[in-house]
């Protein structure tokens, strides 16, 4: 049976559910863009509406503000400057490209720029900030008399405050104006950035949900949560929350694209870092320091030097690593300018009031004095925060050498055990360090094990040194004979006859009070019989003595099998 249709289904007022929908989809406005903060489409739209025509100086000036906020501040910058040579062009237009100016790092541009825009409370923020980028502290607090208590000046106040590590006074602006202004979603970002920068990644975290529940698709709010995860967690838990905003694909991923390569290369412990951080250096302050970083991992000290040596520091970072790439260049040339620069570098961070009680303050302090030699005091600000330090093997290297040369080798010995990095147990450093501690722990054969491992070098000749006179000191005579009976027969240096001579007479004192394994008596003659000195044969001569007379028969190995 076949269904028929009561109305036709093509006629006259008649239409398909496609033509329905067809007709209710209308041209999008700029508004709609613009309100979802779709700046992609906003320019694309305004851009389509110029080249059919129906421009006019708002599309112009609607093109550059999305781009800027799409942060191609280049592409803004060019809008504007075109503008500026037509003819009765609105004045505000110098104020928006000094703004441009000044995201592009072009400060002294962006300074005449803004010069020339009509006095406003903008043009007021803008040249206050200059002053900072300029130094200029005497213009800076000139602007800042004319800041009123009204919401963007505060904000601008707080900013500076940031700029300038103050974090504590930024976040009471901040909660000031939240106080007050309870949709003002964005301030807990700021806040949240400014306990990240105190070292409160949790504090941060809890800040940055707020504002995360109602725009989870922000590139600042992710990239700030990926920062405290790697900052409580791992380089992995960090990039795991970056791929999020990746896979959101949302506009402001691209606003933000540069910001988020720099911090993957951050995540991936430097991988990638020479492809791109140098692009990236006049563009995000820490590209320029994390890439002195990973010269500095790579041993590159020099690289590392020229690329930090002309940079003004202005912030605590800034001041710390400054003073790690002069220590590092001090260690490898011997330069006792450079390490008194990064002693120097440590001490202005360490004692300053916004810095004494941090972590990286003290460990700033705890390196001034390691270059200073006064351990006791290094170990003083070390104790304090090795707590947040149990698997960083950096620290644990500083550590165990401060425990050592304080003469507290039992922990020392246990802090070096800790260390996982198989570039830093290579390390002679850490192998004079670590042979020292065994045997001042009395544990000779181990530390004789360590040079055993080691491939002869003039690295290995030194440990030898340190094991035989060290030994000796210690009264452990059997190890120091060994390892003078190897110096001996690499440099035939008399000093190092008499040190074999005197450690071959101390085992066999110790043999004599029962202290040693007669057994022990053997390896001492062949030790002895190594050596051409004409006293060999005196010395022998007791030994065997001694032993004739308190009945102990060396067992002489076969040779040949005997004749039937």
């Amino acid at each position: 049976m076949m269904l028929s249709r009561q109305k036709p289904a093509t006629g006259p007022g008649s239409s398909t559910p496609a033509q329905e929908a067809k007709k209710k989809k209308q041209m999008p406005k700029l508004e709609d863009f613009l309100d979802s903060r779709d700046y992609t489409g906003a320019i694309v739209l305004s851009e389509f509406t110029r080249n059919s025509g129906k421009g006019s100086e708002e599309t112009d000036m609607w093109v550059a503000y999305c781009a800027f906020h799409l942060g191609d501040h280049k592409q803004a910058m060019e809008e504007y400057e075109k503008m500026t040579k037509r003819d009765n062009f609105n004045p505000e237009v110098w104020l928006n490209l000094a703004c441009c100016y000044f995201f592009l790092g072009m400060y002294k541009e962006a300074d005449e720029s803004a010069r020339k825009a009509p006095k406003t409370d903008l043009q007021n923020r803008l040249l206050f900030h200059l002053s900072q980028k300029f130094n200029d502290e005497k213009r800076l607090m000139s602007y800042h008399q004319n800041l009123q208590d009204m919401i963007p000046d505060q904000l601008s106040l707080a900013s500076i405050h940031y700029l300038r590590s103050h974090y504590q006074e930024a976040i009471d602006i901040y909660k000031r104006i939240l106080l007050d202004n309870r949709d003002y979603l964005a301030l807990n970002v700021y806040v949240a950035l400014c306990y990240y920068k105190l070292d409160y990644y949790d504090v941060s975290q809890e800040v940055l949900a707020v504002y995360l529940q109602h725009f989870p698709d922000s590139a600042i709010a992710l990239n700030l949560k990926a920062c405290n995860h790697f900052r409580l967690y791992n380089g992995k838990a960090a990039e795991a929350e970056l791929k999020n905003l990746q896979d959101l694909a949302s506009p402001s991923f691209t606003f933000a694209q540069d910001l988020i390569k720099h911090n993957l290369v951050v995540f991936k412990g430097g991988e990638g870092a020479l492809q791109v951080l140098p692009p990236l250096i006049d563009v995000i302050p820490e590209a320029r320091l994390n890439l002195v970083i990973y010269y500095l991992k790579q041993d590159d000290v020099n690289e590392a030097y020229n690329l930090i040596k002309d940079l003004e520091p202005t912030t605590p970072q800034e001041y710390i690593l400054k003073g790690v790439v002069n220590a590092a260049l001090g260690q490898e040339q011997g330069s006792r300018e450079h390490l008194k620069i990064a002693q120097q570098y440590f001490q202005l961070v360490g004692g300053s009031a916004s810095e004494c009680d941090t972590i990286p303050g003290r460990q700033c302090m705890a390196s001034c004095f390691f270059i200073l030699k006064q351990f006791e005091d290094v170990l003083i600000y070390l104790n304090s925060i090795k707590s947040y330090f149990y698997n960083d093997d950096s620290f644990n290297f500083n550590y165990a050498q401060a425990k050592a040369t304080a003469g507290n080798f039992k922990e020392a010995e246990e802090i070096l055990l800790l260390i996982q990095r198989e570039k830093l147990k290579v390390d002679y450093t850490y192998l004079s360090l670590m042979a020292r501690c065994l045997i001042m722990n009395r544990k000779p054969r181990l530390a004789w094990e360590v040079y055993l491992k080691m491939e002869t070098s003039g690295e290995s000749f030194s440990l030898l040194q340190l094991i035989a006179n060290d030994c000796y000191k210690m009264g452990q005579f059997y190890y120091a004979a060994k390892a003078f009976d190897v110096l001996e027969r690499l440099d035939p240096n008399p000093e190092y006859w008499e040190g074999k001579r005197g450690a071959c007479v101390g085992v066999f004192q110790q043999i004599i009070a029962g202290h040693e394994p007669r057994e022990t008596l053997r390896d001492i003659l062949q030790i002895l019989r190594n050596t051409g000195n004409p006293q060999v044969e005196y010395i022998i001569r007791v030994m065997k003595k001694w032993a004739k007379d308190n009945e102990y028969r060396f067992i002489v190995p076969f040779t040949k099998l005997p004749v039937t």
